[in-house]
């Protein structure tokens, strides 16, 4: 119950196995043609999409590097420690990050983003940390922030790694004009692909840029060997197998079947910490629906309660980060996740952290996370 590398379902394992094949024949050309259709069906978008062999950094890196010149001004907001990544990786490419600070374990309001827009109107691009996975926090304004940018003639670039395929982002219908996203979190896929879609907006300013950073990253050498249904460099074909499985299971199941699971798997976990006696990191309004953080006990060391339930329970749990470090640990709730994930993670918590001292209400938090799970939708795959 990592926050990533999540669970890869057996069939999707099971599609890595088929022989391998060269990634300049016409098998390849079809596997990723078909791929690069699946995708932009789970992005939402009839722009530009582009896998790439890389981390969820790679996807990041790339949307950076081919939309920014040197003093550039890139609006970021900063929540948690992988936004605060996202600035510094800003930085790396010669842009200028204007920081929206908020605390750690709550989102920025369109307000807050009204006003740092406002203020900067030359600023190229809004990035934005959809769900800050360290955190367990989302932008839930992120359709209204599509509107602004559009509004102010401003890119806006999403950082969906650790949401994208388990809550509701449709791409073109809220103006994102660059998703970043990465294979090992909510796409059920194992880790060393990423993806990136780029709208027409994005390719304007693509087009326009006078120094390339990278030769890896450029996407307009990708766009070219894309034409022919190829890539321009080594792919990892294996991993294609894997994703082209779990893109079709994802489709079967329908996107919003599939983001109501989540959503209710999530509650589950929050109700059953809430019942059991146990604090939750992040303000109600803005919890993640893939990334449940919950606050350790105080005066309990969260590393001890984590390594407890890995040992005795056979659960891995995500650790904290940056200032929340020590403070709460972290429930994935991502690809195939659902009741018996939820009540066996619920159970292992209440029982370690009780084993540690802390006093559990261990039956209430189970009764409150059952009842939440009775109202999941269909089955899961």
């Amino acid at each position: 119950m990592l926050p990533g590398p999540t669970n890869v379902p057996p069939r999707v394992m099971r599609a890595m196995l088929k022989p391998l094949i060269g990634h300049r024949g016409p098998e390849f050309k079809e596997l990723f043609t078909k791929l690069l259709g699946k995708t932009k069906k789970i992005f939402e978008t009839k722009g530009d999409m582009f896998i790439l062999t890389s981390s969820g950094t790679g996807a990041t890196e790339a949307a950076l590097q081919n939309i920014t010149e040197d003093g550039d001004k890139i609006i970021v907001n900063v929540n948690g420690f992988f936004s605060e990544r996202l600035g510094e990786a800003i930085k790396a490419y010669g842009g200028r990050p204007v920081v929206l600070s908020s605390e750690w374990g709550k989102a920025p309001l369109v307000e807050d983003f009204n006003r740092i827009v406002k203020a900067n109107p030359d600023a190229k691009a809004l990035a934005v940390v959809y769900n800050e996975t360290s955190t367990g926090v989302t932008v839930r304004a992120l359709e209204q922030l599509g509107e602004l940018c559009a509004d102010y003639d401003m890119l806006l670039m999403v950082d969906a790694i650790s949401i994208q395929g388990g809550d509701k982002l449709p791409v073109d219908d809220w103006n994102v004009d660059i998703c970043v996203t990465a294979s090992q979190k909510c796409l059920m896929t194992p880790p060393g692909l990423a993806f990136i879609s780029v709208s027409d907006k994005a390719w304007t300013k693509i087009k326009s840029k006078k120094v390339n950073r990278s030769y890896y990253l450029d996407l307009q050498m990708y766009n070219k060997y894309i034409e022919d249904g190829y890539t321009p460099f080594t792919p990892a074909v294996t991993l294609l197998y894997a994703l082209s499985e779990a893109c079709d299971m994802i489709l079967e199941e329908g996107l919003p079947a599939r983001y109501e699971r989540h959503r209710v798997c999530a509650e589950a976990v929050y109700n059953g910490m809430e019942a059991m006696g146990l604090g939750l990191y992040a303000e109600k309004e803005s919890r993640s629906h893939t990334v449940a953080a919950v606050n350790s006990p105080l005066g309990m060391d969260e590393g001890k309660v984590r390594e407890l339930i890995r040992t005795k329970y056979g659960i891995d749990l995500g650790g904290s980060l940056g200032k929340a470090k020590g403070k709460m640990f972290r429930v994935g709730i991502m690809g195939n996740v659902g009741s018996s994930d939820i009540m066996t993670t619920v159970g292992a918590i209440g029982s370690a952290t009780s084993e540690l001292g802390f006093k559990a209400k261990i039956d209430e938090g189970l009764e409150a996370a059952r009842e939440t799970l009775s109202r999941l939708p269909g089955r899961v795959n």
